[in-house]
């Protein structure tokens, strides 16, 4: 039933005068109880460590007896010092205060943080002096101050947004303070930068702010000879203290600010002053906990996401670990194994180091013989060498550094037992590869070795200096994110650099392991050769594996014997159509969604199905013809058959070399030099006969011992080949571009492995440096790492040695 138009009328008129009324009247409500507000936060502004019920508010003592007269200045409290900041302001006439650095006209955000479409926020009067910044209800002489924000150190501003000027149509200047943050809008950008460079030269020019936890850490390390100011420090202040109440505030001073969104990861966090109060949350919530390994990899999580927390979580941990009501309980226990994790993975600032090393003593002198005294003394040593993590320890190595042992890395060896390997939390991968090659025999090799990172999909070496545990951790993290018909992802001890291939000992582990690495290559494509080698090569591997033909013979899938590339080169390409014009596009996109849709997916499901009937019967023939050149083998030894596969393989010039997927995007020419640059650069092709010009094209970058070359895909002659005198400098231009300097050009690669390529080139330049004779005025040649080993990669850009070209 429609309304008559009178009650339309009455409506209309309410609701005008209710916006009328929220915009204009509410106005000084609003003023009044936000000034409330800003008193109540001035009187709050002081750090203290409030608890529930009768124990009221904790008194933190910071002169102590027998203090020197230097430290008198500190004898104050904190909200005394807190409220000297502010300056009372009387109603006087705004445009005559002589404190005033900036003034103007500036609109505020509704309060809540809502904009609605229909209403505009109100200006008001705002000025900046070097204490406060305050809004007035209008310029005049006389106006009512409605509110203040007191700047201090650990307030924040953030610059103008660009985003929110398309949305809104203004420039938004946001100022956070303790507990309430003012979101400013100017139409001018001048305006909005003016205020944002005068806001943030205040907060630069206050002091800093020390809360009481840092002041009480300063006193006990200055008393520490003195044990009877120590204990009185302790038993005068409970802020240091073990404590079953919730935390109001942190320990430490953080920035007021927004919402920490620059974490990595799915995960998004609230200010770092909120995220410290729930991680002291979690850490109590960590004595009852059965299972406290999840809780305990969460917090080091948080504390990996956000490092800022790191010197907060040691205090909270040092806190509750003093004089606990139960000493050696579980829930004490608990605390000191989360805080043997934190040892392991994270390194305190330096006077948090020193007050928890103070703690650690301290520890260890009032409980002997404890097992918190034996985590005192783990936690120290582990202190000593710990250099940062990139991951959290694993579920695994948690519950080993509960127990305070080693873990157990297990090392796949191509060609021989996997080797099982005691490792800790500070195992670096050139250690392993040290103890292996130790342990293998393979210490007199001039070839050098390395772990690699081995799965289903891609192969990387493993940096020298990578922790191990760190590993281990990204393996636990993938293994929960692959199928379970993909192989899970293991370590592998291979060769990582071929400096002499032709005086390996055939029945030397060193030669399994030069056979395996072959056939890996063969596997991937890399080694250029014709399909009846190929299917030869094939027949020498199951010789090797099972000896003569034998139909009860294990026999493994033909992608374990040849190359997939090969057998799937032998199908037909795709057909090309014409280029179809823009009416032909859009009129086969409107036909794809309809019947026509349907036609050609069927038609693509047949196509495919019979691409997959071609490849078996590819496959069967070809494993037929291997087999037929398996019987011709009768009566070769193991020895002799992987003899045979690798002396196939060495025929190919590249053996040895280590080859990646390279894309050439360009290559200058620089023909002249002036002022530090290069200029006159020119595209050149790489030589006279070289057919590859100055476009993008798909190439194998192979480097070797001797030389660099490049390669096309499928060629077994190079392109055109570097030795190591040529190259005048390599590096990164950025994370997926890798310059190549020879002589006068520059090659530029498109790659996802340039840091492998300069790993491995100053490997081989390490080597080559040497190797190669002293000249008396060259520069001092780089160092050479130990038999086995991969060097630690230098810097982004290096020179090569004089004399290091291959003959």
């Amino acid at each position: 039933m429609p309304f008559p138009g009178g009650l339309w009328w009455l409506l209309c008129c309410r609701q005008g005068f209710t916006l009328l009324r929220r915009d204009y009247g509410e106005a000084d409500r609003e003023a009044d109880g936000e000034a409330e507000e800003e008193e109540e936060e001035e009187e709050a502004s002081s750090f203290e460590l409030r608890a529930q019920g009768d124990q009221g508010s904790l008194e933190v003592s910071l002169s102590q007896p027998a203090r020197s007269s230097s430290g008198s200045e500190r004898s104050l409290l904190v909200a005394e010092e807190m409220r000297s900041l502010i300056v009372e302001k009387g109603p006087g006439p705004v445009e005559d205060d002589p404190d005033a650095l900036v003034k103007g006209w500036l609109q505020r955000e509704v309060r809540g943080g809502v904009k609605t479409p229909w209403i505009r926020p109100r200006k008001y009067w705002f000025v900046l002096t070097p204490d406060s910044l305050d809004y007035y209800s209008s310029s005049e002489k006389g106006a009512r101050r409605l509110g203040s924000l007191v700047l201090t150190s650990l307030c924040s501003v953030l610059w103008p947004d660009r985003q929110t000027y398309k949305e809104t149509g203004y420039w938004s200047v946001t100022v956070f303070g303790r507990k309430h943050c003012y979101r400013l809008y100017t139409q001018r950008l001048r305006e909005a930068v003016r205020w944002v460079c005068a806001v943030q030269k205040v907060i630069d020019s206050k002091a800093p702010v020390q809360t009481p936890t840092q002041l009480l850490m300063r006193d006990v390390e200055e008393h520490g000879g003195s044990p009877e100011v120590l204990e009185q420090i302790y038993r005068c202040n409970p802020i240091l203290r073990y404590t079953s109440s919730p935390l109001y505030a942190p320990l430490l001073p953080f920035p007021y600010g927004s919402p920490d969104q620059s974490a990595p990861g799915p995960r998004r966090y609230t200010t770092l002053r909120d995220e410290a109060v729930k991680l002291f949350n979690s850490l109590q919530q960590l004595e009852s906990e059965r299972d406290p390994v999840p809780l305990m990899q969460g917090v080091l999580q948080t504390c990996l996401d956000l490092p800022a927390l790191v010197d907060e979580i040691y205090c909270q941990l040092v806190k509750q670990t003093t004089e606990p009501p139960a000493p050696g309980g579980q829930g004490d226990l608990h605390y000191w194994q989360l805080l043997t994790c934190m040892s392991c993975t994270f390194l305190p600032s330096p006077p948090v180091l020193r007050f928890l090393r103070f703690h650690l003593d301290r520890t260890e002198s009032r409980f002997p013989s404890s097992e918190m005294a034996e985590y005192a003394c783990f936690i120290r040593e582990a202190l000593g060498k710990t250099k940062g993590r990139e991951c959290v320890p694993s579920l695994e190595e948690i519950l080993v550094l509960m127990r305070r042992q080693e873990m157990v890395c297990t090392v796949h060896c191509p060609g021989a037992p996997a080797c099982r390997v005691a490792i800790s939390s500070h195992t670096t991968a050139e250690e392993v590869a040290r103890e292996l090659v130790s342990r293998l025999g393979l210490s007199q090799s001039p070839n050098l070795f390395a772990l690699y990172e081995q799965s289903r999909r891609r192969e990387q070496p493993v940096g020298s200096t990578t922790l191990l545990a760190d590993v281990l951790t990204r393996f636990e993290n993938l293994a929960g994110e692959e199928r379970e018909q993909d192989a899970p992802c293991r370590l592998c001890f291979k060769h990582y650099g071929f400096l002499d291939t032709d005086n390996v000992p055939r029945d030397s582990l060193e030669f399994a392991l030069l056979f395996e690495q072959a056939h890996e290559m063969v596997l991937r494509g890399y080694v250029p050769t014709s399909e009846e080698t190929l299917q030869t090569l094939a027949a020498l591997r199951l010789q090797s594996l099972n000896s003569d033909f034998s139909t009860h013979a294990p026999f493994p899938r033909l992608e374990e014997l040849f190359p997939p590339r090969a057998l799937r080169a032998r199908l037909p390409g795709p057909r090309r159509r014409p280029a179809k014009g823009r009416g032909s596009r859009l009129c086969a996109g409107l036909l794809a969604g309809g019947l026509w849709g349907q036609a050609l997916a069927k038609q693509r499901a047949e196509r495919d199905q019979r691409l997959r009937g071609r490849l078996r019967e590819e496959g069967a023939s070809t494993m037929a013809a291997i087999v037929e050149k398996w019987k011709l083998l009768q009566g070769m030894g193991r020895p002799e058959a992987m003899a045979a596969y690798v002396a196939l393989v060495r025929e190919w010039p590249g053996f040895g070399s280590t080859l990646f997927d390279v894309d050439l995007r360009v290559v200058r020419r620089w023909r002249g030099w002036g002022a530090g640059t290069r200029a006159g650069a020119a595209l050149t092709p790489l030589s006279p006969q070289s057919p590859v010009g100055a476009g993008p094209q798909r190439l194998w970058l192979g480097i070797g011992a001797k030389a660099v070359s490049l390669y096309k895909p499928g060629e077994p002659e190079p392109l055109d080949s570097f030795c190591y005198g040529r190259i005048s400098s390599f590096g990164a231009s950025d994370s997926s571009t890798f310059r190549l300097s020879v002589e006068d050009r520059d090659l530029l690669f498109e790659t996802s492995q340039v840091d492998e390529i300069a790993q491995l080139l100053t490997t081989y330049l390490a080597s080559a440096g040497a190797r190669a004779p002293e000249p008396a005025p060259s520069p001092p040649a780089p160092a050479v790492p130990p038999p086995g080993l991969c060097p630690t990669p230098g810097p982004w850009q290096h020179r090569p040695p004089a004399g290091s070209c291959g003959s």
